[in-house]
């Protein structure tokens, strides 16, 4: 059973960082691509980052390009997401996500239409 546990967030004042970690176990990490979505209240899901861990390429959201970073520890079957110059509005549930590769999407497809296998999220929220 593919099981992804999402912790980290937390309240920060806008201009801080926070760094999230997803721990995933039931599935062969190495075969899936890992993703961070967002849901704001009131607002539709939105993907944030995502990773494919067996050849480590990146795919982000014109909206956090340049201040997140996603990176990936096979060893630890973790990803992180470290989230620097941190604003008001990236207040947010911040979820986790797993997709096989045998579906061979494109990480910007899975970033628009979401992946096969969610977590539960955490709370980011960025006081003004």
């Amino acid at each position: 059973e593919v099981q992804l546990q999402a912790s980290g967030g937390g309240l920060v004042q806008a201009g801080g960082s926070l760094r999230l970690s997803c721990a995933a176990s039931g599935f062969a990490f190495e075969d899936y691509d890992i993703g961070w979505f967002r849901q704001a209240p009131g607002k539709e899901r939105e993907g944030v980052s995502c990773i494919s861990t067996s050849d480590g390429v990146t795919k982000y959201a014109d909206s956090v390009d340049g201040r997140f970073t996603i990176s990936s520890d096979n060893a630890k079957n973790t990803v992180y997401l470290e989230m620097n110059d941190l604003k008001p509005e990236d207040t947010a549930v911040y979820y986790c996500a797993a997709n096989s590769h045998s579906g061979d999407y494109p990480l910007d497809f899975l970033l628009t239409f979401g992946m096969d296998h969610w977590g539960r999220g955490t709370l980011v929220t960025v006081s003004s």
